[in-house]
């Protein structure tokens, strides 16, 4: 298991939610985790975690690598290379993507998905120092390592945020978590038009409900009983089942894909 943030951060009880991306309970997780990973393998792409756990992902292509000549780097092994760290620290963000950069040779595809929650009920519930920690795991995180990762990417390159389909329909309860959701939607709407002339494409994924390590962590008992239950499709999610949207969006296929939201919300539409 992946370490959490280090450093500061919110409360004891709710930093064991910082994690984003972990497996769903019991047999269904490893079948959705090889799921996932099989469907990765045949696009080619090698992942580069770093940060709380697999939360943040700098993915590059094999198809550079096969360019490569042999060796016994890491680039040519085809190995992952870890960078555990805490991406609240901008400093962290640089040197993720400096890593990257070094041990695999460039980056192709930047996803930025770690995110942190917790359940309020009232804006005079939030503590102030939980508010910080949200926008910066969620929202100033994705803008560092952007900003770091552009300077080495080249045309066909692209870049995927995860925002939310809490940015259409913001519930009472998350509104710190809601507007980082926002925001990296409209990030990703203005990166998709800069970045345009450069050839490097910016899109995201909207997920509905989707079981992760945040919900039972940061949601009370009854939320967590009867979550995704009011979906068009009666259920939440799997992460496996948002792997393709990602797969998509990080395709050379998808050229002309750029400033898109791609709704992944089990029959919720997104307008």
């Amino acid at each position: 298991m992946a370490r959490l943030h280090r450093g500061h951060g919110p409360p004891a009880g709710s930093r064991r939610a910082v994690l984003s991306r972990q497996r769903p309970p019991g047999g269904q997780a490893r079948a959705a985790d090889r799921r996932g990973q099989r469907h990765r393998a045949r696009r080619g792409h090698r992942l580069r975690p770093g940060g709380c756990g697999p939360g943040h992902l700098l993915l590059r292509r094999a198809r550079r690598r096969r360019a490569d000549p042999p060796g016994g780097s890491a680039r040519s092994a085809g190995r992952p290379c870890w960078s555990p760290g805490d991406l609240t620290d901008p400093q962290h963000c640089r040197e993720l993507v400096r890593r990257t950069v070094e041990e695999l040779g460039g980056i192709d595809v930047l996803v930025s998905n770690a995110a942190f929650q917790m359940v309020r009920e009232q804006i005079t519930d939030i503590p102030d120092e939980e508010w910080d920690f949200t926008l910066a795991t969620n929202l100033s995180a994705m803008f560092h390592l952007v900003k770091a990762a552009v300077p080495h990417m080249q045309p066909g390159s692209s870049i995927i945020g995860s925002t939310s389909v809490n940015s259409d329909m913001p519930p009472q309860q998350l509104l710190a978590y809601n507007a980082t959701k926002a925001g990296i939607a409209n990030m990703i709407g203005s990166l998709s038009q800069s970045l345009a002339p450069r050839g490097i494409r910016a899109n995201s994924v909207a997920p509905g409900p989707i079981w992760t390590p945040l919900i039972p962590a940061t949601m009370p008992e009854e939320m967590v009983e009867d979550f995704g239950g009011d979906y068009p499709v009666g259920r939440a999610g799997q992460p496996a089942e948002l792997a393709p949207a990602y797969v998509m969006l990080a395709a050379d296929e998808s050229s002309y894909v750029s400033g898109a939201r791609v709704a992944v919300t089990g029959g919720q539409p997104i307008l």
